[in-house]
């Protein structure tokens, strides 16, 4: 069956009241699309609206008038909470200009707010007569606040107790991350990961967490806002259903075909030693590396951080449903070969390490 004939079955379904279709993308208006669903089918969904800061897309006007965008909010929010399972999550993305009405409207909703995420990433867009804005606001709503999902092995890291001072009575499973996200660059134009269909983009690290966090596998992830695919691309790849409306053809199109070359990572076992590791389960280590901020010296050096960087990237892949795991030095091997090739992410809280260093060098001379 082609993309189209599921796009037109999806349609026809959620038309006479049948559970909807999943692991496709409908090419409708959201509000009109999650009004004819008759039950909750979404265990998590992640919205990413248009920010009305006029933005430049296809088929819709990112310029509104204040109280018209502010009822609009209103009834895509409305609309998804209508789908949303008892236990579900809910994710919102806005800018600085609308996340206090988010907030509010959320709160109408009778959502609870479990965080209130500041993305803070790189390559901010440029500015002549403020700060150059370089975050964006991600709200982490629940339904039920004593029954939801939160995998929180899936996503932990290296606590400064660990990395920093190798404090063995650290706890070896490490921390959740903080409600600052400053690991994440965003998607410039000239980044591989870029589509250059569509004009704004998040990137798959952020919604990789989001989903690793708030969903398991075969769970349902609803994207009202498909836009460029990345939240049903971030979903397939860790074995979860997903669905998407998108009011563009255009943009449906190329979300398809993005879908069409995702492959998710459980196709492939863990590799036994000396073996090609598969590509999703390398783009998993990298991942890893990125989030973790520690320089492969540290963890040559310091063998339980190794040991538990290794724990981290078993969770990862375990949450996606990926058979069997890793050791740590099959990790170590690998780690070195990306080194090698330079595709490893800059490990950038390092940078300081050393001015620090002299820093308290001076203070031993100045007061001892």
């Amino acid at each position: 069956m082609d993309s189209q004939c599921r796009t037109d079955s999806a349609d026809a379904a959620a038309a006479r009241g049948e559970a909807v279709e999943l692991d496709t993308i409908v090419q409708a208006d959201c509000i009109e699309w999650l009004g004819r669903q008759k039950e909750p089918f979404a265990d998590l969904i992640f919205a990413d609206p248009p920010f009305n800061i006029g933005y430049q897309y296809d088929v819709y006007e990112d310029r509104k008038a204040y109280d018209e965008y502010h009822a609009w909010t209103e009834q895509w929010m409305s609309a998804c909470c209508g789908v949303l399972k008892p236990t579900g999550t809910f994710w919102v993305a806005i800018g600085d200009e609308y996340a206090a009405e988010v907030r509010m409207i959320g709160r109408g909703l009778g959502l609870t707010l479990r965080n209130w995420v500041i993305w803070h990433y790189t390559f901010g867009q440029n500015t002549k007569h403020k700060f150059a804005r370089s975050h964006a606001h991600l709200f982490y709503f629940v339904k039920d606040p004593k029954d939801f999902t939160f995998n929180d092995e899936a996503v932990r890291v290296f606590s400064d107790r660990q990395r920093e001072y190798h404090d063995r009575r650290a706890n070896p499973k490490g921390k959740i991350p903080d409600d600052t996200w400053s690991e994440f660059p965003r998607v410039c134009g000239t980044f591989g990961e870029r589509e250059g269909w569509h004009p704004c983009q998040m990137p798959e690290t952020v919604l990789s967490r989001i989903v690793r966090a708030c969903s398991r596998a075969g769970d349902v992830v609803f994207d009202p806002f498909a836009g460029s695919g990345t939240t049903l691309v971030a979903a397939k790849k860790l074995s979860r259903r997903y669905l998407g409306t998108e009011l563009s053809e255009n943009y449906a199109d190329g979300i398809r075909q993005r879908l069409a070359n995702t492959e998710p990572i459980a196709d492939n076992p863990a590799a036994q030693d000396g073996a090609p590791w598969p590509a999703g389960h390398l783009r998993e280590l990298q991942g890893v590396y990125m989030t973790e901020c520690v320089e492969t010296r540290l963890l040559h050096e310091h063998p339980h951080l190794l040991a538990a960087f290794t724990g981290h990237l078993n969770w990862r892949l375990a949450n996606a449903a990926v058979a069997g795991e890793y050791s740590p030095t099959q990790v170590w091997a690998q780690l070195e070969t990306l080194r090698k090739r330079a595709a490893l992410a800059k490990v950038k809280v390092h940078a300081v390490e050393p001015v620090q260093g002299r820093i308290r060098g001076v203070r031993r001379t100045l007061f001892d």
